[in-house]
């Protein structure tokens, strides 16, 4: 059975989409779920009839779903990130904190700290339209890739180091070699 980085099988992938096309980093396609449906202002929008009417997971399901600890799921919640509805003291996650899930993993994927993912989110929440959200989405990866080109860059200076070391190290180990040892019996013939 095939997964994708996160986990999922192409039976439960729902990719997020931009104007009802799936993002090319989405290798299963079987229904769309809109960036509207992701991002309500600041994460605690009611439900819709349609939400509540939707699948519902527990939080053991999206823990189980997506290779994750349910306290990790529940540190998402605290920092602002997921909002489920409450039934008493259960936790009911619908779609969109699915969504949202698979979302923060692909942004810790890129290397994203929580902070901007929830960024991201809030963005959206304000402005109402995906614009803004995805010009910060942009500007973002361009800071990530700086910092994994400057990374990179580091990485070569330090490789070509160790490389250079090692070559002196040979270098001396021949130069001090010791003399190879005499036969018995040698000159003396005793």
């Amino acid at each position: 059975m095939q997964r994708s980085m996160v986990g999922e099988t192409p039976e439960t992938v729902k990719p997020i989409c931009y104007r009802g096309r799936p993002l090319p980093d989405a290798p299963f396609v079987r229904r769309c779920v809109s960036m509207t449906a992701v991002n309500a202002p600041g994460g605690h929008a009611k439900p819709t009839a349609a939400e509540r009417a939707g699948p519902t997971y527990s939080i053991s399901e999206l823990a189980q779903e997506f290779a994750l600890t349910t306290r990790a799921i529940r540190f998402y919640e605290h920092e602002g990130l997921l909002a489920p509805r409450r039934r008493g003291l259960a936790r009911i996650y619908g779609e969109r904190e699915r969504t949202r899930i698979k979302l923060i993993l692909r942004g810790k994927r890129l290397g994203l700290a929580l902070s901007e993912i929830r960024e991201l989110f809030d963005i959206y929440a304000t402005a109402g339209n995906e614009r803004p959200q995805l010009a910060k989405f942009l500007q973002l990866l361009a800071e990530r890739r700086a910092m994994l080109h400057q990374q990179r860059e580091d990485i070569d200076a330090v490789l070509a180091e160790i490389a250079f070391i090692e070559r002196d190290c040979n270098r001396r180990l021949r130069l001090e070699a010791p003399p190879p040892a005499a036969a018995p019996g040698g000159e003396d013939g005793k």
